[in-house]
């Protein structure tokens, strides 16, 4: 699996399962950009790690729900590398609330950050990778947008929107040899899920539920996106990559 002279946008890049990402691209020789929105010693840290493993990588601060940032990312991109091979959309959040205590707010900010940001990035990178030929897009949906999450509708809401986005994209942009694919995770250990797992309780009771009998690593999901960009992937697009340890069944 060499990826050498190709180069992947990772958004949400500098921590969890988008640095693990951006980690593995950086071994099999890509050159990454990390895209992140506030914390900017991790996305630095990120970097100087990834050109510890010989890749040339940029950190790009950009908020991908705004078309005008994720615009400006993607030309950040271009600017520095002059093609982009791989777009990894995995920025998002995961906040929850019972529906009748869920605000406005609340609701819209969740579909802006994991839908509608997954939608910006790619509308803007979809022509510079038309124009070289093709690549990969690859979408970090969840299995919340898969069986629905109970006091987290917004974020299942939000996923599920991804998962149909993912398959809609994947037969429109096949002429192009853009081949478009999802995957979904179920609990992973990351910043965004760490307060339920420091709960010894919590964390054996979902443990019991999984199973393969464990939580998964943010590399547990990097390996499987990584493959979807390779070439033994060549022919897959328009399917969502079941990573949740055997609690899903679905095909």
């Amino acid at each position: 699996m060499n990826l050498s002279g190709r180069v992947a946008v990772v958004t949400g890049g500098s921590r969890g399962i988008g640095r693990a990402t951006v980690l593995r691209f950086a071994e099999m020789g890509a050159q990454v950009v990390v895209n992140y929105l506030r914390d900017e010693e991790a996305a630095a840290e990120t970097v100087r790690e990834a050109l510890d493993r010989g890749a040339e990588a940029l950190a790009v601060r950009a908020d991908v729900s705004s078309t005008a940032e994720a615009q400006r990312l993607i030309a950040a991109c271009l600017e520095r590398f002059q093609r982009l091979d791989f777009l990894i959309c995995n920025a998002g959040i995961w906040e929850g609330a019972a529906l009748e205590e869920m605000s406005q707010e609340q609701w819209e900010r969740g579909l802006k950050v994991n839908l509608q940001g997954t939608w910006a990035v790619c509308r803007a990178a979809i022509g510079p990778i038309r124009r070289q030929g093709g690549g990969r897009i690859v979408i970090v949906s969840s299995t919340a947008g898969q069986q629905g999450e109970p006091f987290y509708s917004g974020y299942a809401a939000a996923k599920g929107g991804q998962i149909a986005f993912a398959k809609s994209l994947a037969v429109e942009l096949a002429k192009d040899q853009i081949n478009v694919n999802a995957v979904a995770p179920g609990w992973v250990l990351t910043e965004m899920t760490e307060a339920v797992f420091r709960d010894e309780e919590r964390r054996r009771s979902i443990e019991q539920e999984i199973p393969l009998g464990r939580v998964a690593t943010p590399d547990d999901v990097a390996r499987p996106i990584l493959f979807l960009c390779s070439d033994w992937a060549r022919h897959i697009t328009g399917e969502v990559l079941n990573i949740n340890g055997g609690t899903l069944l679905c095909g």
